[in-house]
């Protein structure tokens, strides 16, 4: 039987992303816009995934990164990467603010990067994105609490560790373990009362 691998950092330099990281932190634009370059394309793949609209990924995905920007200096970082960090919170901006993203547009345009690719990070989302997320579970997501959602992101959706969610959330594994445990019953009750509310027309 095939086991999928963690993902946990697959087709991300986390040695030059780190070195950038630094530099970002003490105000170097361009360093910064070369951690997006080497991030933007996982980002964008996952804010597809949530909004199945290839408009709304990129505005999601431009104010992601210009939050990252704005709290540089906050972000907790898993084994060096601020790749969780973006995750959760292009989650938080797909599934909570839906309209009103378009002025974040113009951040990226103004930021120092390197020439663009290529291939874009749209096409490459759309050839490798699986965008299957089940609507009741986009549903049930956006009633989680953040710390919930963030362990359903990336343990669920993005195949991260326990270790690395609880990483995230800044709390020892066994407690993130207790915490899934518990989020994995409420979600299969709750997807089970959608499953019946349907089929019963109500």
């Amino acid at each position: 039987m095939h086991t999928r691998a963690p993902r946990t950092y697959q087709d991300v330099n986390t040695a030059a992303e780190a070195a950038d990281w630094q530099s970002a932190l003490r105000g170097d634009a361009e360093a910064f816009g070369r951690v997006f370059d080497l991030l933007h394309p996982r980002v964008y793949r996952h804010a597809l995934r949530l909004s199945h609209d290839a408009h709304d990924a990129e505005d999601v995905l431009a104010a992601a990164f210009l939050h990252l920007w704005q709290r540089r200096k906050d972000v907790r970082l898993v084994d060096g990467s601020v790749l969780p960090w973006l995750l959760v919170t292009t989650t938080n901006l797909a599934l909570n603010q839906r309209r009103g993203l378009r002025r974040y547009r113009a951040f990226l345009a103004g930021l120092p990067r390197a020439q663009p690719q290529a291939t874009s990070a749209e096409d490459t989302a759309f050839t490798s994105v699986e965008l299957d997320v089940d609507p009741a579970l986009l549903r049930a997501m956006e009633e989680l609490s953040g710390a919930d959602r963030q362990l359903l992101v990336l343990i669920a959706l993005e195949d991260y560790s326990l270790r690395a969610a609880a990483q995230v959330l800044g709390i020892s594994e066994q407690a993130g373990r207790s915490r899934w445990q518990r989020l994995r019953r409420r979600l299969a009750s709750r997807l089970a009362a959608d499953s019946l509310a349907f089929a019963t027309g109500r």
